[in-house]
């Protein structure tokens, strides 16, 4: 009896990596952090996604990719752009369709200034499992909207609703002409009602900061919109530029 379970949990066990390593299963993406401001590498199960026209990291330089995935706004999402118009950085908004079609005259203001209003989906859903067509129809709607209401036409970057990713995925939006971006570092930013402290979350982002980051930020995080000037500063002061997503190379 005792053979006959490992058989099988070895069995299951192996097809479990081969559909994950194929790319065939879903993931939430991740990537683990390094001590000394090194830069993190990919957990094998999501290599994947640099060979399907996805992007996690920039080149090893010291520049940094501020990224932002912008659903709605609360007045912090405005403090944000203040902040970033002040330093003159460039940001990198993935937006929703909510927050184009509510405010709109914000997200003029990001196309305007030159900071990257990019594809988060139309509708914020799971779309790891969905058919080419319903992958176009996820971005086509939201670069439809973007077109009417602002007159601009929305970047070519993609970064999947709560970063769940596939090989499917990736490879249907990028036959769409998109490139997929994650991230290599992220932190607990996303809840309006259990906001970090600033000088922990000031040096959490300081101690991970590596070349080549893509940092995802919450806009609507209070916390971020507080510390972002201080961020700023403290990253030119060490030598940082600040880059579009149009440098992924």
């Amino acid at each position: 009896m005792k053979k006959a379970i490992r058989t099988i949990v070895t069995a299951l066990v192996a097809s479990i990596l081969a559909s994950v390593c194929s790319g065939a299963a879903s993931n939430g993406f991740y990537v683990m952090r390094k001590k000394d401001h090194q830069r993190p590498e990919l957990d094998p199960w999501l290599s994947y996604i640099t060979d399907h026209n996805g992007y996690y990291i920039g080149e090893d330089d010291k520049v940094i990719y501020l990224t932002f995935d912008a659903g709605y706004e609360n007045g912090n999402v405005e403090k944000i752009l203040n902040t970033l118009d002040r330093h003159n950085v460039k940001g990198n908004f993935f937006v929703l369709d909510n927050i184009i079609r509510r405010n709109t005259d914000l997200i003029i203001r990001m196309a305007k200034n030159g900071h990257v209003v990019a594809n988060h989906s139309a509708h914020h859903k799971d779309m790891t499992e969905m058919s080419y067509e319903e992958c176009e129809r996820e971005l086509t709607e939201l670069e439809s909207v973007y077109k009417e209401l602002t007159g601009y036409t929305l970047s070519k970057f993609f970064r999947p609703p709560e970063g769940k990713c596939s090989k499917k995925l990736l490879d249907n939006v990028s036959a769409l002409g998109y490139k997929t971006v994650f991230w290599s570092f992220a932190y607990a930013d996303w809840d309006n009602n259990r906001q970090p402290d600033k000088e922990y979350a000031i040096k959490l982002i300081t101690d991970n900061t590596h070349n080549g980051e893509i940092i995802l930020l919450h806009p609507t995080s209070k916390t971020n919109a507080a510390i972002l000037d201080s961020l700023i500063t403290k990253w030119k002061d060490e030598g940082y530029r600040f880059a579009t997503l149009d440098e992924l190379k």
